[in-house]
């Protein structure tokens, strides 16, 4: 059982910086077990994959729309992600979500077991 916990929202303006981070914390398989995804959510949209890591940090994956922008990380002796958001945009606008799933990189949301509750990125003009 892994449980996760975001942190680092917040409203920025356009072209501003923010960091998340997810905190892991649970018993069982440690932390450094786990791909880690980040995922968000617009009023009225599905759920979408931004960007994922493996295990070890050696692989990342990005949406197209966050691609250069955007970077993944992780510290595994921290039991900590992070997802560091450049030059944010309007429609980077959503609430956050990590997630943990065992198993290689994934853009597939059903595929992760654990989830945060998820912290909220508001982009203003």
């Amino acid at each position: 059982q892994v449980q996760l916990v975001e942190s680092g929202g917040g409203l920025v303006q356009a072209g501003d910086s923010l960091r998340l981070s997810c905190a892991a914390s649970g018993t069982g398989r440690t932390f450094s077990s786990y791909a880690i995804g980040w995922f968000r959510q617009a009023p009225g949209k599905e759920r979408e994959f931004v960007a994922a890591i493996t295990w070890s940090g050696g692989l990342t994956d990005y949406a197209d729309s966050v691609k250069g922008r955007f970077t993944i990380s992780r510290d595994n002796a921290k039991n900590m992600a992070y997802l560091q958001m450049n030059s944010l945009k309007l429609e980077d606008t959503a609430f956050y979500y990590c997630a943990a799933h065992l198993g290689v990189v994934s853009r597939d949301r059903d595929g992760y077991q654990y989830w945060g509750q998820g912290t909220q990125v508001t982009v203003s003009s």
